[in-house]
């Protein structure tokens, strides 16, 4: 899509089998569970209606190992492991008996994506359901076995025993050992209470580190498959650009095979290098059209482009919050494209054999990719299956893509498999980048330093956390952007890009509370607990405050050090860092990072810990460096000599401070961090050099700039 709004999507929470005969099928001699689930069940959430047979599908094998199916994939976010940590602590099993198996479309439930940060939050319960059911299945096999009440055994590791005799123990793989069980039940086992955890919670190494350290782990570039065939693709050096006449009579060599067949032109061969050549061979000519979009014109740009508005939320009246007001801000603040920039580029590889096709696919959402193929290939959805290895970075931008229907067409042509796999210049070219947006602000202060209203208006980067996190009697929050069926304000597609609409957000907001702090003569931290009435932001800015250890002035104190907060899908951030700033040079060199997190019930503090300190050094790069640069649809920006993200050198000392808040169930962890990196540094380089700036990313010509005046 071209106009960037993320909505949440029912296909991501909701888990649909496939048909229950084909499944058996597939799976074999196991203990599979199939089970009714009523509306007011913890499979239920949010108010999404479910079908009658929601499914969890375990498979205990006859060596006593699990294979847990999911949907999600792998990208580096560890729910490999977390995952298998909850079916673990429900199960009674140990961790390294649970074999995962992920995003495959012929195994897996379905999934509408791994996206949001929403794996733990809604696919974790539903998990936990299916272990819990599933042991209680496996306790009543054995209590019918033994003629005894089900309360009278435990289990153990995956053994079941009757504490009372100790001739009577039995294993799962046992208990089901070639056997072909089907049990419908109506759900009323619920999950075990979280102080019953044993698993879950406790920091473990990641699971499949040992296989990605050595190098054993397979992407979809490392997919190899006899007769493949690598395939180089003609594309155009612009978007919008229209083609005119092709001359392929260079392409034809030895071992190249030249496929034209409408606006696919592509060159394969079973040598990747030859494949290349081969297409530089190509001669084409193109009609780039001019556009008067640019990094300098972009911003007054979509400001024009915003005809469509919608109100986000609103509470009391605006102007009687500008009459309380001792003294009104206003501003506007401003955000570049920035790339995914995944180091392993987007690749599919395609083996279709007449009406049945299979696909290894880098792809964070296998099952919305199925029927797209199905529909390229003219042939049953049923017939396509869709495998996604281990991906190398996704960060939102890797779903579906052209690459897909290219491996598709061109292995239906030859009828040999086909891999293609982009080049930097075409993942950049073909990013869906995380928008250029604007984000108008207006708030006021009365003369107790108190908020007395909060209007602010969103331009094209989503709506995700605009909401005020402050206590404010009189707030309005609008998002414009462009009406249905009108031309896109971008010149090429945008999409969701690690904490979607958050990172503008987070950045426009926490900046505008800064600066009512200067207006106010407060420092930044009392300035924000005066303005908090949300105990779990309070405790969770007090616990980064206090792991900061240092005392806040009023700024610019020239102390270097910044605080943003964030209410991100239910999981509470808040960030300290502080920065040296060369005024000469505008060079920011981030010293020290502190992160406080609340996302309920932690399963990995490992995979946790992890995950923030990731969120943050990636944020130091949107921050600081990350801007495409493009002149009309034309990227200019074609690889990492000059796209910069962040470097060793620029990682700070980061601390975190995980708030286990067991009473709440799991939230999210992939994404809150990142959210609050941009304002942060921007704030900490105000509390530094008395400059703010407006502009992401923050290069160092920009801070030089601001210092300037």
């Amino acid at each position: 899509m071209n106009d960037y709004t993320f909505q949440v999507d029912p296909d991501d929470i909701i888990s649909v089998a496939p048909s229950r005969r084909d499944f058996l099928k597939q799976i074999g001699g196991s203990l599979t569970i199939f089970f009714f689930i009523d509306a007011s069940s913890a499979f239920a959430q949010r108010g999404r209606e479910y079908p009658e047979d929601v499914n969890a599908y375990l498979r205990i094998q006859s060596d006593g190992r699990i294979s847990c199916f999911t949907g999600k994939i792998e990208m580096g976010q560890g729910i490999v492991t977390s995952l298998a940590q909850m079916i673990a602590d429900e199960l009674d099993v140990p961790l390294d008996t649970i074999d995962m198996v992920m995003g495959d479309t012929d195994l897996c439930p379905y999934d509408g994506g791994t996206v949001g940060s929403r794996t733990t939050k809604y696919f974790g319960p539903a998990l936990r359901q299916a272990g819990a059911t599933a042991r209680a299945i496996l306790l009543q096999m054995a209590s019918d076995r033994w003629q005894l009440d089900p309360q009278q055994l435990a289990v153990t590791d995956g053994v079941i025993s009757a504490p009372n005799d100790p001739s009577k123990k039995v294993s799962y793989a046992e208990l089901v050992a070639g056997e072909q069980l089907e049990h419908l039940i109506v759900v009323e086992k619920s999950p075990e209470h979280y102080s019953k955890h044993t698993i879950a919670g406790t920091a473990y190494k990641r699971t499949d580190a040992f296989e990605k350290v050595t190098g054993t782990a397979l992407f979809a570039g490392d997919i190899r498959l006899p007769n493949m065939l690598y395939a180089r693709v003609l594309r155009p050096p612009a978007h919008g650009a229209t083609r005119g006449t092709v001359d392929t009579r260079a392409a034809y060599m030895a071992e190249v095979q030249v496929i034209e067949d409408g606006d696919l032109v592509a060159v394969l061969s079973e040598k990747p290098d030859v494949a290349e050549n081969a297409l530089q061979r190509i001669k084409a000519e193109f009609d780039i059209p001019t556009d008067g979009r640019d990094n300098e014109t972009i911003f007054s740009h979509l400001e024009n482009a915003a005809t469509s508005e919608r109100l986000v939320t609103a509470q009391g009246d605006i102007e009687l919050g500008k009459k309380a007001s001792h003294k009104i801000i206003q501003a506007a603040f401003y955000n570049h494209y920035v790339a995914h920039a995944p180091l392993e580029t987007h690749t599919a590889v395609a083996d279709v054999k007449g009406d049945k096709a299979t696909f290894w696919i880098s792809t964070q959402t296998p099952f919305r990719v199925k029927p797209e193929v199905a529909e390229t290939l003219g042939i049953p959805e049923d017939n396509v299956r869709i495998i996604t290895p281990f991906l190398g970075g996704g960060f939102g931008g890797k779903k579906s893509g052209q690459f897909i229907h290219d491996a598709a067409r061109l292995s239906q042509k030859t009828g040999r498999p086909v891999q293609v796999m982009l080049s930097r210049k075409e993942e950049f070219f073909f990013d869906t980048f995380r928008p250029a947006a604007v984000v108008q602000a207006a708030s006021g202060i009365d003369k107790n330093g108190h908020i007395t209203f909060w209007n602010f208006v969103h331009l094209f980067p989503g709506t995700r956390s605009s909401e005020p996190i402050y206590n404010i009697p009189h707030y309005r929050v609008l998002a414009k952007s462009t009406n249905r069926g009108e031309p896109s304000a971008h010149p090429f597609d945008t999409g969701a890009w690690r904490g979607p609409g958050s990172n503008t957000n987070v950045f426009a907001m926490e900046s505008q509370v800064d600066e009512m702090a200067h207006a106010a003569g407060l420092d930044p931290l009392t300035f924000r607990l005066n303005n908090l009435v949300d105990e779990r932001m309070i405790r969770v800015l007090t616990a980064a405050a206090e792991k900061f250890g240092h005392t806040f002035s009023p700024g610019p104190s020239g102390k270097g050090y910044g605080i943003a907060c964030t209410n991100y899908l239910n999981t509470y951030v808040a960030t300290i860092a502080q920065v040296d700033v060369n005024k000469n040079t505008g060079h920011v060199q981030v010293k020290r990072m502190v992160c406080a997190q609340d996302m309920g019930e932690i399963i990995n503090p490992q995979g946790a810990t992890l995950q923030i300190e990731g969120c943050l050094t990636m944020g130091l790069g949107y921050c600081l460096a990350e801007e495409i640069v493009f002149r009309g649809g034309k990227i200019l920006t074609e690889n990492f000599d000059t796209y910069e993200f962040t470097r060793f050198s620029w990682t700070p000392q980061i601390e975190t401070v995980l708030i286990d808040n067991r009473e709440l169930p799991p939230q999210g962890c992939g994404e809150p961090a990142i959210t609050t990196a941009g304002a942060v540094i921007a704030n900490a380089v105000y509390d530094a050099a008395g400059a703010r700036l407006y502009t992401l990313p923050m290069t160092p010509q920009r801070i030089k700039q601001a210092v300037e005046g």
